[in-house]
């Protein structure tokens, strides 16, 4: 990193709410109105706004200084062409974080909590006032790191996609999945409600959900993964969610690990509306429907935080 002259800063932001509104509304009167109208408090709208407009002029001061500076809305992510030279600076919330990371190929990405006293952080380890002293440190190659593992599906026609937290393989409205899934050398038909593959990263999120609602059902106190496990784990887990037994449909392979050995294979038995998306965002997706095979693997890239430490990759 001591070459300045190829480094290039690309600074992620996203869309306060109010200005979400502003676009839904044309105006900050009309959006104002409807709040006021349903009783919303317009003041925490205003202040959620003016402290991350604040961190942002804060974050392009310490930026701009340091070299070629590009600053990228959340949803120009997708179609930005990101280079191996970059490094990334995410300005809150998780999923912003999430959702760049998925679009990287290891630059290391420094994540900073625009607003502490409204948002957890979990991926946020750095404070607006942490950046300059962080960005001096990975330049100089004096930052640890911490590196995520993804899920990615393939399938047969050449469809891709990468998950940070976890992929969905199912119908696209609230109706029954038809498929034969393999695994481990074993294949069975299934009727379910969908798939869920987990990351670590994942893995205290929704199949944190699934695991509960599991172990209720059967009177379990406790289990393995209660908690989740490691971002950087070579592992992905996948859970069928409401597999349905019947003569055609099996519940067996209904929970399982995937590793670097062991992928997991789906063949859609659905005619329409089968899709495979990513981190929630139904968005999205990939088509998944009759004659359509998917791979689903551990993906060759990881994702490359910075960690508040002094060590080295």
């Amino acid at each position: 990193m001591s070459d300045r002259n190829h480094l290039r800063v690309v600074l992620i932001t996203r869309k306060t709410r109010l200005q979400e509104l502003i676009e839904r509304f044309n105006t900050w009167a009309q959006a104002r109105f409807y709040l006021e109208h349903n009783h919303v408090d317009v003041q925490d709208y205003l202040n959620e706004h003016d402290v991350y407009q604040q961190r942002l002029q804060q974050a392009e001061q310490i930026l701009k200084p340091i070299g070629r500076f590009q600053l990228l809305e959340r949803s120009l992510l997708a179609s930005y062409q990101f280079s191996e030279r970059d490094i990334v600076v995410v300005l809150g919330q998780d999923g912003l974080v999430a959702n760049t990371l998925k679009y990287l190929h290891g630059q290391p990405v420094i994540a900073v909590n625009p607003d502490p006293a409204r948002w957890d952080g979990k991926l946020l380890p750095f404070n607006i006032e942490d950046l300059q002293q962080t960005m001096e440190q990975t330049l100089s190659a004096c930052v640890g790191y911490k590196s995520v593992t993804f899920a990615e599906a393939i399938t047969n026609n050449r469809q891709r996609l990468i998950a940070v937290n976890d992929l969905f393989i199912g119908p696209k409205t609230h109706t029954s999945a038809r498929y034969r899934l393999n695994w481990r050398g074993v294949s069975e038909e299934q009727s379910s409600s969908g798939i869920i593959v987990s990351t670590g990263m994942g893995s205290t999120g929704w199949f944190q959900s699934i695991l509960a609602g599991a172990m209720a059902v059967s009177a379990q106190k406790a289990h393995p993964l209660q908690g989740g496990f490691a971002w950087d784990e070579h592992r992905l887990q996948f859970s069928v969610r409401e597999p349905f037994p019947s003569q055609l449909t099996g519940v067996q392979l209904v929970f399982g690990e995937i590793t670097t050995r062991t992928c997991l294979t789906l063949e859609s038995h659905m005619p329409e509306n089968g899709v495979i998306f990513s981190d929630g965002i139904e968005e999205d997706y990939i088509t998944f429907n009759s004659g359509t095979t998917a791979t689903i693997r551990i993906a060759e890239t990881a994702g490359r935080l910075v960690v508040p430490d002094t060590g080295k990759d």
